[in-house]
């Protein structure tokens, strides 16, 4: 009855919603998949998923008589209609051949429109979206581990569905698996689950299939709070407990700011190393990296930031990749104002203003349609539609509204715009409808229409774009131009007592490729080739190879092999494939590291490697 309900409440979106999604086959506005229930098998040896997802169907128009519905690399076994009565009906289907960017067309024949079809299937060793880990991959050394990344467009490598963000869904899933392995998904999960090889899970809220998301392993629990546990490899279990523990100080604050956090549970879920993103949102169960266990709590915020998710992004959606930065702009925002509260103003405009200057170098290099908010349509992968405008130029202009029209006005805003589209996907001009009689002219002469339209549509950030003051921040500015004019040593930087955020910034405003015996005086001081932490390492790596310093290749390497965090090693392998003897030396680290990288992280470094190549043939001269 619950499920009917929310979900009764999704179909009075507007049409707009399901307009054509350039990233799926799936055609909604002909018959829409409204719940999803699976029973399917973790199998190790063959490294594949395999069972049942039986789809209920909603029949839009009533002359369509297929159901498309998108897949990559599975197999199918078996396409069936359910009857009221349980019978199974054989269909007709055809599998196209598969595209690059989107995997096969599934279309089915469904001359009958019947309400509930199953399919039969398994998942491909390969599928884009999981990845195997063999015991020797994991910090036990014992047993297996498998975990899925649904978001772009990988949910459909594992399950057969429409595959876009502007179509919601409930569903429900019986996993099984090797007794003594823990399964878990993006729903409820219960910390006290026996490890019996039989898992159940009820998401109830309709969400988009790129937060579908399981995993298994050997996975231990700790609780942290009332409705909160970090679950991990038990070697790492009781590190990622300590470093999370104010996580329900967390959903506290973001309740005080933006009302109730309608989820139930919020457990954290820390992978092996090879995870490809620093974390990912998943209903109820953020999944994260280990890099941001330092100790210190000093990259926490990638926890405020997917809690932040909780309402911007799972409980309101972009309905479309292109709408992107509705999910991560306002979630960037969410993250600084939980960080304002628990750690305070210094660290939250440290984070905000690391996040401006480098946009502030980066945008300049993409095409102006890149530096959009939201782009006119282009013909791009969806991945590649998230990119730093999303997250930080969507978050500036979240806190320009908020300046200029104060916070208290602009929170009570933005708590209104969750409650009016919750549980809903939306486009940015829908989200624009609302801003424009709910703030824009509710306070006028704060801020013109035109203006908003710039920081939406425009190209590049506007000039008066605000930016926060950062004293210690200004301090490191001085010291490091003294230390790059030679008037100030390595040694004698006032560094011992900076926080991660402060080596980051210091590290991000030395030249592209700063001289080698400054980057060797700088190591000689501070050690900072082999620093533990990922995010001062990729930096260092970063600028010391620029340098021409090989003495820091082998650590490079290391941190390369090490992490699978594709935003830590990316710039690494970039560094290494600006000169042929050092693409070649990354070829040779890839050779040997990627069967412990993440499918979608292979994919990025050859792009890199590809890249490269190309781009020396073209400047190669002529015979």
């Amino acid at each position: 009855m619950f499920r009917h309900f929310l979900f009764a409440a999704l179909l009075l979106l507007p049409p707009a919603a399901f307009a054509a999604d350039p990233h799926s086959w799936a055609q909604p506005d002909r018959v829409l998949v409204k719940h999803i229930d699976m029973n399917l098998a973790v199998d190790f040896d063959k490294k594949q998923l395999n069972g049942t997802a039986t789809l209920d169907l909603d029949w839009k128009n009533p002359d369509a008589k297929q159901l498309v519905l998108d897949t990559r690399d599975l197999h199918i076994a078996r396409i069936d209609a359910i009857g009221a009565n349980g019978d199974a009906t054989p269909l007709k289907y055809t599998l196209a051949p598969a595209d690059k960017s989107l995997g096969s067309k599934l279309t089915i024949e469904t001359p009958d429109r019947p309400a509930h079809i199953r399919i039969a299937y398994a998942t491909s060793p390969d599928a884009s979206g999981l990845q195997w880990l063999d015991p020797a991959q994991t910090a036990g050394k014992k047993m297996p581990f498998m975990f899925s990344q649904s978001e772009s467009i990988h949910a459909r490598s594992w399950v057969p569905l429409q595959d876009s963000p502007a179509i919601r869904f409930t569903w429900h899933a019986v996993v099984t698996a090797p007794k003594h392995l823990r399964v878990v998904m993006s729903a409820p999960n219960d910390p006290k689950h026996p490890l019996d090889g039989r898992f159940e899970f009820t998401q109830t809220h309709p969400v988009p299939s790129y937060l579908l998301a399981i995993a298994a392993g050997d996975i231990a629990v700790r609780e942290t709070g009332p409705r909160s546990a970090v679950y991990a490899e038990p070697l790492v279990v009781e590190k990622a407990a300590h470093e999370f523990e104010d996580t329900e100080k967390m959903i506290e604050t973001a309740e005080s700011l933006y009302g109730p956090y309608r989820w139930g549970r919020y457990d954290l879920l820390v992978l092996p190393p090879s995870f490809p993103f620093g974390g990912m949102e998943n209903p109820n169960m953020t999944f994260a990296t280990p890099t941001i266990i330092v100790g210190d709590k000093s990259l926490v915020s990638v926890v405020s930031h997917e809690l932040a998710h909780s309402w911007s992004g799972n409980l309101v959606t972009a309905a479309s990749w292109r709408d992107i930065w509705l999910n991560e702009g306002i979630t960037t925002y969410v993250q600084g104002r939980i960080t304002e509260a628990l750690y305070g103003k210094r660290l939250a405009d440290e984070e905000t203003l690391l996040a401006i200057r480098n946009l502030q170098k980066e945008i300049a290099t993409m095409p102006a349609n890149a530096q959009r908010l939201a782009p006119q349509p282009r013909k791009i992968d969806a991945d590649d539609e998230l990119s730093d405008v999303a997250y930080d130029k969507g978050s500036w202009f979240l806190r320009t509204l908020e300046q200029r029209f104060g916070r208290k006005p602009f929170d009570d805003y933005l708590k209104g715009y969750f409650d009016h589209f919750a549980w809903h996907s939306i486009t940015t001009e829908q989200m624009l409808d609302y801003l424009k009689p709910n703030l824009i002219d509710k306070y006028p002469g704060k801020m013109s229409w035109d203006e908003v339209k710039e920081w939406v549509y425009g190209a590049g950030i506007p000039k008066d774009a605000p930016i926060p003051d950062s004293p210690q921040f200004d301090a490191i500015d001085k010291e490091r131009a003294q230390f790059l004019a030679g008037k100030l040593a390595a040694d004698k930087l006032d560094a011992k007592n900076w926080n991660t955020q402060e080596w980051m910034y210091f590290l991000d405003r030395l030249p592209d490729a700063p001289p080698l015996g400054k980057m060797q005086a700088l190591d000689a001081a501070w050690h900072l080739t082999g620093t533990p932490n990922a995010e001062i390492g990729m930096r260092w790596y970063v600028h010391a190879i620029a340098a021409g310093d090989k003495a820091v290749w082998n650590a490079a390497a290391e941190h390369m092999t090490r992490i699978g965090r594709i935003y830590l090693m990316l710039p690494v392998y970039s560094a290494f494939a600006k000169t042929p003897e050092g693409l070649a030396f990354a070829e040779q680290v890839y050779a040997e590291a990627k069967d412990g990288y993440h499918p979608i992280t292979r994919m990025a470094i050859e792009r890199v490697f590809a890249k490269a190549k190309t781009e020396r043939k073209s400047k190669a001269p002529a015979h």
